[in-house]
């Protein structure tokens, strides 16, 4: 008797059910976001290139022996001073002692021949005088006396030339400096001018540097370029002494050294940093932005504008000239009044509002304009 009612109030129940299970839920409202924007401009600004060099010596010299043999004895190593005259390295000399023993055997040798034909000379002039042999014989004498001297004077030079030998198997510094490298080992077998240690000389230093190819043509011989020790932070004065003709094959750099003054303290294989002259100029209007603005949009890079009639946000593509540490340079894509969030990028969506972002305990600002600018050719190398 009751059964109906209770069945018929339940079914009723479980439509409902599925009808609001049907129901499309009601989306949640985008959260509004806080962010920080910054006002673009365009100023010209006077930029310089820098670039990362090293000191070295102005002359270098590779020392080598002027004959082989087996390196018996080094007496220097790495970053020793020496001084002009001062023995560096000894080959084994008894094979060159052989041969001056064997020189002076010959000279010897020569000089015995010399001496009788000498004397022969004076018996034919005794005979000729006495009409006992004709003219021809006389002369006959003198070209064999005249040979003899010949082959004497040859036996002297091949004796000094050989004592040479000899003395090459010693290596003696020409100059006075600090040895830079070290090439050869005792015991090793080293051919006649094979390097064995390599000398700074004392004196003027240089600072070589490597330009690319879009630089080259500003440098010029004479110019001035300022060298600052990274080291010390001392800063000094030099010119371009010289500009290479051809590029590094594997770099492909141009070479360049600034003379520096002998009496600058710069010590070798410093590294320093050179700002030369040529590369000073006055760069077109460009606007800069922190790399914080940029958004990866596909292939090409985006910031996010702000709409400051309705607050909200439109990502907006740019081009990219090059950077300068912590800022990227604009080509295109941005006009000065702008704003741009430089803040928070990665939670936006297109069309979303946002509010300018607050300091806890300041009032809200402006949007600062940001207004400095470079030349994309400019930007400094190091």
């Amino acid at each position: 008797m009751y059964r109906k009612p209770v069945f018929l109030g339940f079914t009723l129940f479980a439509a409902l059910g599925l009808l609001s299970a049907c129901s499309k839920p009601v989306p949640a409202e985008e959260p509004v976001r806080a962010v920080k924007v910054v006002t673009v401009g365009e100023a010209a600004q006077h930029a310089s290139a820098e670039y990362a060099g090293e000191v070295r010596a102005r002359v270098e010299s590779r020392l080598g022996f002027r004959v082989g043999g087996k390196l018996i004895r080094r007496t220097v190593e790495l970053g020793q001073r020496v001084k002009a005259g001062e023995v560096l390295a000894q080959l084994d000399p008894q094979d060159y002692k052989l041969l001056v023993d064997a020189a002076r055997a010959q000279w010897a040798a020569a000089g015995t021949n010399r001496d009788l034909a000498a004397a022969d000379l004076r018996r034919y002039k005794d005979l000729r005088e006495q009409n006992f042999i004709s003219s021809a014989e006389l002369e006959r004498r003198e070209a064999t006396l005249q040979g003899a001297q010949a082959q004497l004077d040859q036996a002297q030079a091949q004796l000094k030339g050989q004592g040479n030998q000899a003395a090459y198997t010693t290596l003696v510094a020409d100059v006075s400096g600090v040895v830079t490298a070290v090439e050869a080992e005792v015991g090793q077998v080293v051919a006649a001018g094979s390097p064995i240690v390599r000398i700074a000389q004392d004196g003027a230093r240089d600072v070589v540097f490597a330009v690319p190819e879009d630089r080259v043509q500003a440098v010029r011989v004479g110019s001035v370029a300022q060298v600052q020790l990274w080291a010390s932070q001392q800063t000094f004065q030099g010119h371009v002494r010289e500009v290479a003709a051809s590029a590094d094959p594997v770099t492909r750099t141009y070479s360049v050294k600034i003379g520096m003054d002998g009496k600058d303290a710069l010590p070798l294989g410093a590294t320093v940093s050179v700002a030369a002259a040529a590369f000073a100029h006055g760069g077109r209007p460009v606007i800069k932005l922190p790399t914080s603005a940029l958004l990866r949009d596909g292939n090409t890079s985006a910031v996010w504008v702000l709409d400051a009639a309705s607050m909200t946000v439109q990502l907006h593509p740019i081009t990219i000239a090059t950077a300068d540490g912590n800022d990227v340079v604009v080509a295109a894509g941005l006009a000065p009044g702008m704003q741009v969030v430089v803040a928070g990028v990665h939670v936006l969506s297109p069309g979303q509002k946002v509010t300018l972002y607050e300091a806890p305990g300041m009032a809200a600002q402006p949007a600062p304009a940001l207004a400095s600018a470079a030349s994309a050719a400019s930007a400094p190398a190091r």
